[in-house]
């Protein structure tokens, strides 16, 4: 089987979510920043497996106001479209079972670092999740050996502020006690990416 190759010509004013809504179904990954389409390759089975063991370890011990999914579409505005690789919403925004979430109807947002979106997740996404009043940003960080980089919202100032570097063990108390050594998200043919 052949994929098809799709032409995409950019609206005169930039990409709304409208257009987002109006394209075709695809394997590959379709973000608003400003109005610029932003479009990521399919991931890969390291960057799938590193977000779904996460989401079954955070699931363990996650408490019923909030709800663990991933890959799910946060509705920033009608020009800031982002899918985070992991996301923690509030239960009563799940109950819905939303194809989008509102920036407050989460929690916590997750990104697993890859080659292709070292500045984006970790200076365009910081500063627009912070700016849309996400709580909790987390990165992943795949390339130097697997360590999660947490940060808490500055409310007051609007950017978010270190909560912790971990290399072994992810621990938290912040949205609940979140204790997680990182072997359990580590896949078992993981290799850091070459320097």
């Amino acid at each position: 089987m052949t994929a098809e190759l799709i032409e995409l010509e950019a609206p005169p004013d930039g990409w709304t979510t409208d257009d987002l809504d109006a394209l075709p179904e695809s394997h590959q990954r379709h973000e608003l920043i400003d109005g610029a389409l932003v479009v990521s390759p399919s991931p890969t089975n390291m960057h799938q497996t590193i977000a779904a063991r996460l989401v079954v370890a955070l699931e363990e011990s996650c408490p019923p106001e909030y709800d663990v999914t991933q890959a799910v579409e946060i509705r920033i505005s009608k020009r800031r479209s982002f899918i985070p690789d992991v996301l923690v919403t509030t239960a009563e925004a799940a109950a819905r079972q939303p194809s989008k979430f509102a920036p407050h109807e989460v929690v916590i947002a997750v990104e697993v670092v890859s080659p292709t979106s070292v500045t984006i997740d970790q200076v365009t996404k910081s500063a627009l999740y912070a700016q849309a009043g996400i709580p909790y940003y987390w990165l992943v960080d795949t390339l130097r050996g697997i360590a999660v980089h947490a940060y808490r919202l500055d409310a007051r100032q609007g950017i978010y502020r270190p909560a912790g570097h971990f290399t072994e063990r992810l621990k938290l108390s912040e949205p609940w006690d979140i204790d997680i050594p990182l072997s359990r998200i580590t896949p078992r043919h993981y290799r850091p990416a070459a320097e």
